[in-house]
């Protein structure tokens, strides 16, 4: 088999990414995204807000992780390492102003192959459905 498959690249293994644009203000969407409620919905329950840099979490489905990057009204980045699992993905969300509202992409890379990646993108357009139903809502 010849040529690159859709999703794989060289240096951060398989990746998706799956983005919504939202009629509403970047304010409101970081502000849900970053509230106890928005992490239930994107990451799992349990984790302690506000965000911060360095912060380790454990969700109560599992998961654990670190926050690598919180930048203001702008992204939240990292480790995300769901139970069974052998190494953890790197996910990103990250916030941008459109002329209609607000884009929100989901990124996550490190994944183990063509199955996971599937699977993260039906998971991701899930979430963004239920983001959408919340704050379009």
């Amino acid at each position: 088999m010849s040529g690159d498959q859709t999703g794989k690249t060289r240096d951060a293994g398989w990746q998706i990414g799956v983005s919504r644009t939202l009629p509403v203000g970047l304010d409101g969407a970081w502000a849900y995204l970053t509230s106890a409620d928005g992490i239930d919905v994107w990451l799992g329950s349990g984790v302690e807000t506000p965000l911060t840099t360095g912060q380790a979490y454990r969700t109560d489905e599992g998961t654990i992780g670190e926050f690598r990057s919180v930048r203001d009204r702008d992204r939240v980045r990292l480790t995300w390492q769901p139970a069974g699992r052998p190494d953890a993905a790197t996910v990103q969300i990250a916030l941008t102003t459109a002329a209609t509202g607000c884009t929100f992409r989901f990124h996550t890379e490190r994944l183990t192959g063509p199955d996971e990646r599937a699977a993260m993108r039906d998971h991701w357009r899930a979430v963004a459905d239920t983001i959408e139903e919340r704050l379009a809502g």
